[in-house]
């Protein structure tokens, strides 16, 4: 194997190497997972006891640490006593990776444990609702303002130094306040959304704008172009493919500002219901929901990246993806 032709700098894969290493990011980890989960010497710091003995408060399937198990075999031992009996296993918290492959599925089929409780399928479908409405709300403020501070010093000057300070502000702080104002159900979430997007969004647009061109902005002001003609005719077409990358990167933010978001006010999406699951210590649920939300934002990426290549079959990172 040729190393020099995988690390060749800022040189393109071949597809199949692309292929390789994608398919590789995720096999990964899933293998250090396997590892820790089906390897007992990796890790395995609990004992699921499978025989009590005569120990008084084991139980069969209880999980104990191993300290404690080899203290009270100790003690069954030295009294003369049947010891208890048990295997190497790991925390609740760590299911295996089978255990939550099954999850993906029973999570939908299993109803709520609660009577006034969502189904699972109710809970995604409320949480990308939230992510929608409050990153289009975003877009429609941040999209415009980014263009204009771009392309005009002047409301570049008014608005990024106040915009720069703000953005460091977290989101969730704004908690209470949203509540405060728009109430306890989803006003508030989205709010959470928007805020968290908004800023980030106009500064990073408006970078966008920037890195247009400066002649074909000549070029069209020598040829008389009215400012509406050139925002809507020169720099918007200009931007577009670049534009609708920052827009893919900007609604991975939304996404991960969305647990918090749910948290605020009544607990309601995927959010509550992993919170239900952890209640009830339903921890392969808990993980198979938090991959959910993965999935659905990766294959939306993934949608996104293939519908690029047809808007813009000219736009060469683009195609690249």
């Amino acid at each position: 194997m040729n190393l020099s032709s995988w690390f060749s700098v800022r040189k393109e894969l071949t597809p199949n190497k692309r292929k390789l290493l994608g398919i590789s990011s995720f096999l990964l980890p899933l293998l250090v997972w396997c590892a820790v989960s089906y390897v007992p010497f990796i890790w395995h710091p609990m004992i699921k006891v499978t025989n009590p003995g005569e120990v008084d408060y084991f139980q069969v399937d209880m999980l104990v640490d191993k300290s404690v198990f080899s203290e009270e075999l100790s003690h069954m031992r030295a009294e003369g006593k049947t010891v208890p009996q048990g295997e190497l296993t790991n925390p609740i918290y760590l299911p295996a990776p089978h255990q939550v492959a099954t999850a993906f599925y029973t999570a939908f089929t299993t109803a709520p444990e609660s009577k006034d409780g969502s189904w699972l399928h109710e809970s995604l479908w409320h949480s990308i609702k939230i992510i929608f409405l409050g990153f289009f709300i975003s877009s429609i403020i941040g999209v415009p303002l980014g263009i204009l501070c771009g392309t005009y010093s002047a409301i570049s000057r008014i608005n990024e130094p106040f915009i720069e300070f703000f953005r460091y502000l977290p989101a969730p702080a704004f908690g209470a306040l949203a509540v405060a104002i728009l109430g306890i159900y989803d006003g508030p979430k989205i709010a959470i959304i928007v805020i968290g997007t908004l800023f980030q969004q106009v500064l990073i647009i408006a970078n966008t704008t920037r890195k247009l061109d400066y002649s074909l902005l000549e070029a069209a002001m020598t040829l008389g172009t009215s400012r509406i003609r050139l925002l809507f005719h020169v720099i918007l077409p200009g931007i577009l493919p670049d534009l609708y990358r920052d827009q893919r990167i900007l609604l991975g933010w939304a996404w991960t500002y969305l647990i918090v978001a749910e948290l605020i006010g009544t607990s309601s999406g995927i959010t509550w219901f992993i919170t239900q699951q952890a209640r009830y210590q339903h921890f392969d649920n808990v993980y198979a929901a938090i991959f959910m939300i993965g999935v659905l934002g990766l294959g939306g990426d993934l949608l996104l990246a293939k519908l690029g290549k047809k808007l813009f079959p000219w736009d060469r990172p683009a195609n690249k993806e």
